[in-house]
């Protein structure tokens, strides 16, 4: 039996080992970071399972981003400690927070990943889309409403949309960590 909840301040540094010892050195090198610099997670979608002693098993956190004129989440880092795939962790966590994502006001989640794990969970591939090189474009991954969001996946405060009041505004502004 595992315990959900919100990840808080006290977990930090136990998610960043476990996310450490699931990915590979220099994970935050990766493009997708860049999307994360100087932006927090959104607090309600940070989530961790434990079991019944209390061990960290799994986390999986969200951040806001932009697309073209558009406010999206994006999802990752989600790991499962190595001693605990298999047991269904990830997709718990995964039905968990995009549920809880689309009750707060967010109707639309991508990340780069393996399309035939994250199709079960309704991912699709997204055209027009395009993460920060070096990305693959072929796993660059959505759910939600994408209709007409097309554009280049950037940072949530430094996206250049900063006072356009044009800028699609589906949810609130995030309750960042």
């Amino acid at each position: 039996m595992y315990n959900l909840a919100q990840e808080t301040p006290a977990d930090w540094w136990e998610v960043e080992a476990l996310y450490d010892l699931c990915f590979a050195p220099g994970r935050e090198a990766l493009s997708s970071y860049r999307l994360r610099d100087n932006v927090g997670p959104v607090a309600a979608l940070c989530r961790v399972a434990r079991d019944a002693d209390g061990t960290l098993a799994a986390a999986i956190r969200f951040w806001p981003v932009r697309v073209g004129a558009a406010t999206a989440l994006l999802l990752g880092p989600i790991a499962v400690h190595p001693t605990r795939q298999g047991e269904g962790l990830g997709g718990l966590l995964m039905g968990d927070s995009l549920a809880r994502a689309h009750d707060i006001g967010w109707h639309r989640v991508l990340l780069v990943g393996d399309a035939p794990y994250y199709r079960r969970f309704g991912f699709e591939r997204l055209e027009g889309v395009t993460m920060p090189p070096p990305t693959n474009p072929e796993r660059v991954l959505g759910v939600g409403d994408w209709t007409d969001v097309t554009g280049a996946v950037e940072n949530w405060r430094t996206g250049g949309h900063a006072g356009n009041p044009g800028l699609e505004n589906p949810a609130p502004a995030p309750d960042l960590c």
